[in-house]
């Protein structure tokens, strides 16, 4: 450590706090002690510690209450909370509530150190961090995100609180829509920037080879495993590790997943050592987490665990008063990856890329801008540069409109998005009607309200709907 960081230890048994302070004396920091937090607060006032190591199950104010009473107060102290075996959801609460970390009881030294490292980084990283809102408030960037919609606007002010943290965090969104550079603003911004960050799809991995690809193996711990081999929360060390597509992994190993997320130790397959990890773990998915529970694809307590926070990708058809902004950002990198001198973009084809839908949301974004930048060469990009039939025409030719109760599903589109066209479709025709429009779908009525809760629809609800 450059400087002595500030350490506050509250805990209500004696020899425990004690035996902590000395602890953590003995690594460097200077440390204070309090025996409940009330006691805590006070001295947090005073003292002004940089960390707070705090009990949960304390007499007169818990750690839960003092966690509240910081935040209330406006303190900026990184809080490490301890908790006794099996309370994880006591742990959770904090995070939620802004706790750093959490450690399980007993302490493991090694492992608590190493929060302390990190926990010590942060005001650093926080002194960035300002720099970067000023360049939010300024331009509508944060990393490689770009947006000045309030939608957009609303996911930077949340990955901006939770990125210095070491919470989970579970990204949703439709494919596409960036939810892999959600993940990576979120390192950038954290202590952990200087350290690996590892992006693993689950669906693209075989059933067979996933383990291994997660966790490592040995040599000789299945057929085929001629050397030993190092796992992503080994290759992630002291960094960050991105699930994508985590519905997509299978059952048993989700459960091996929430063990290591829990005790924070791994055993590669074929090995009887568990070691420490030191890794944050994000999740991604473009499925509904909740609808993903209930058909048994994903574990409930796995996804309790990983939904601490939750960070919502809209799907670029919902903010498309970014697309200006997103182009201007893409030109300029298209530009130097290709050797480039593209100023620009005319009118028509702004108002042709403003026109579309946009499926693929910024992905088939990217790659639409990509090929024009390609095509054009220098000065201002056109229409022309657009590939053929690109979107929806600006104006429909009469011999294509279609029957008012039939709907149009563009090449391209997803099948979650085919399917809200027709839910929707068929209950406008239905007059709104939910339990007719079920009946039509052959789905229940429940699947539909679920379904129209998703959407975030608002249809008026009906006399008949009993």
């Amino acid at each position: 450590m450059v400087k002595q960081e500030k350490v506050l230890i509250v805990e209500d048994e004696p020899h425990a706090l004690t035996g902590l302070a000395e602890l953590v004396a003995g690594w460097g920091y200077r440390t204070e002690t309090a025996r409940d937090g009330v006691e805590a607060l006070d001295k947090v006032l005073v003292w002004q510690p940089g960390i707070v190591v705090t009990d949960l199950k304390m007499p007169r104010m818990d750690g839960l209450d003092l966690l509240e009473r910081l935040g209330e107060l406006k303190q900026n102290q990184a809080v490490v909370v301890l908790t006794a075996q099996g309370s994880i959801q006591a742990a959770v609460d904090a995070m939620k509530l802004g706790a750093y970390d959490f450690i399980q009881k007993p302490v493991d030294a090694v492992r608590l150190r190493q929060i302390l490292s990190n926990a010590s980084r942060q005001r650093e990283t926080e002194q960035e961090l300002e720099v970067t809102r000023r360049k939010l408030r300024d331009s509508g960037v944060l990393g490689a995100l770009v947006g000045t919609s309030r939608k957009m606007q609303e996911v930077f002010a949340l990955i901006e609180r939770i990125a210095p943290s070491n919470v989970s965090v579970l990204i949703t969104g439709e494919s596409g829509t960036g939810k892999e550079l959600v993940a990576r603003t979120l390192h950038s911004l954290s202590p952990r920037r200087n350290h690996p960050f590892v992006a693993v799809n689950c669906a693209a991995i075989p059933e067979t080879l996933i383990e291994s690809e997660i966790f490592g193996h040995e040599k000789g711990a299945f057929t085929g495993a001629m050397e030993r081999r190092a796992g992503c929360f080994e290759l992630a060390e002291e960094g960050t590790l991105l699930l994508d597509e985590i519905g997509e992994m299978p059952i048993g190993t989700q459960a091996k997943l929430l063990r290591v997320l829990e005790e924070r130790t791994l055993r590669r397959l074929g090995s009887k050592i568990e070691s420490p990890v030191d890794v944050r773990v994000l999740a991604a998915t473009n499925k509904n987490p909740s609808e993903a529970v209930g058909d048994g694809h994903l574990r409930a307590d796995l996804f309790y665990r990983l939904n601490v926070f939750n960070i919502h990708m809209p799907p670029l058809r919902e903010h498309k008063e970014d697309i200006p902004a997103i182009v201007e950002s893409m030109i300029e990198d298209m530009n130097r990856k290709h050797d480039r001198h593209i100023n620009g973009v005319d009118t028509s084809m702004m108002q042709r890329l403003m026109a579309c839908d946009w499926p693929g949301n910024v992905r088939e974004l990217r790659n639409t801008v990509e090929r024009a930048v390609v095509l054009g060469g220098d000065g201002l990009l056109e229409a022309r540069h657009l590939p053929h039939g690109f979107g929806v025409p600006l104006e429909r030719p009469a011999e294509s409109v279609s029957n008012e109760n039939s709907i149009s599903i563009h090449v391209g589109s997803t099948i979650d998005q085919a399917e809200r066209r027709l839910i929707l479709k068929t209950l406008e025709s239905h007059g709104n009607n939910k339990t007719r429009a079920a009946e039509t779908l052959g789905i229940s009525l429940k699947t539909l309200h679920n379904k129209l809760k998703e959407y975030g629809n608002s249809v008026t609800e009906t006399a008949d709907e009993q």
